[in-house]
């Protein structure tokens, strides 16, 4: 009994050594038909692949160039676009105003009191400064404050009435102006001496 295993486990180790002969066989003959269907692999010399890398460096760079140069031409014209009507809120708000002056220009025609036109004329100045005003225009103070050059021009000086205003604006020829706290007209004054 103990011989009849031995045979019959003898015939199993021999099929597994049949099919991995038979495997390994099938595996030589797939690499020969695979390499004698093959393209055959040509060799490019270092000058040709240095030439094929060169013409695409080449090409990225033009492509790359193109896109810049697009974005230059679009940005350009956005920023055109953009100073045509950075104005127009501002333009668009002040047209009631506008309307106002003609209508004061209309009262002027048969008016025979001053006061009244007078009058007129401040409201129209009051809404015109409240519409400035909102945009960020602020009037400077410049009377009685000390000279300093970063919102005064100078037109001339004057003998001080008292020491005290020695260095100080005496007087102002035009007011001065800020855009959001930036200086846009700097106040002409005259300044004590």
């Amino acid at each position: 009994m103990f011989n009849k295993k031995k045979k019959e486990e003898e015939p199993i180790i021999e099929n597994n050594q049949a099919e991995q002969e038979v495997e390994t066989a099938q595996g030589e003959a797939t690499n020969d038909t695979e390499n004698a269907t093959a393209e055959p692999v040509v060799e490019l010399s270092v000058e040709e692949k240095l030439q094929q890398e060169n013409a695409a460096l080449n090409d990225k760079y033009l492509r790359l160039f193109a896109e810049f140069d697009n974005y230059k031409r679009r940005t350009q014209k956005e920023r055109v676009e953009l100073l045509q009507t950075a104005g127009k809120d501002v333009v668009v708000s002040m047209l009631p105003v506008l309307d106002d002056f003609e209508r004061a220009l209309k009262a002027t025609e048969n008016a025979t009191e001053v006061s009244a036109i007078r009058e007129g004329v401040m409201l129209v100045q009051t809404k015109l400064k409240s519409i400035l005003s909102q945009k960020g225009l602020k009037e400077m103070e410049s009377i009685n404050t000390v000279f300093d050059t970063d919102i005064h021009e100078a037109i001339t000086k004057i003998p001080a009435p008292s020491d005290d205003l020695k260095g100080k604006v005496v007087d102002e020829l035009e007011k001065g102006y800020t855009l959001n706290d930036k200086v846009i007209r700097f106040a002409k004054v005259v300044v004590g001496a």
